[in-house]
């Protein structure tokens, strides 16, 4: 289990929930590469509103237009190993945005002897 405390580097990737990758959700393929890659975790969350390059607005309010919304990954882990997966997204994202920013971790856990 890798071990986080401290400044990390954080990486939000902003995608279309219809983003694919071989017929697979892109966030899933970028999950699954990242938890292949040793990275510390990774989650995936679905925006309720947004827009891209296309200034298409995107809304979980409008039926018409609740299709493709928002999707952020966000994956934290040290600079170094954050840095070394970048060329995997390179890969695999067509359109999107990546956005990296320092940040500082607090890692809460519970102790498997406490929860006993």
């Amino acid at each position: 289990m890798t071990r986080l405390t401290g400044t990390a580097l954080r990486m939000t990737i902003l995608i279309g929930e219809n983003d694919t990758w071989h017929h697979k959700p892109l966030f899933s393929e970028i999950v699954h590469r990242a938890h292949a890659a040793g990275l510390a975790g990774a989650s995936v969350f679905r925006g309720i509103e947004g827009f891209g390059a296309c200034s298409l607005i995107h809304t979980s309010r409008l039926l018409s237009m609740s299709e493709d919304l928002p999707v952020a990954i966000v994956i934290v882990d040290s600079e170094d190993r954050v840095r070394a997966f970048v060329p995997e997204l390179d890969e695999l994202v067509g359109e999107g945005l990546v956005i990296l920013d320092e940040c500082e971790v607090i890692r809460y856990s519970r102790d498997k002897k406490e929860s006993a």
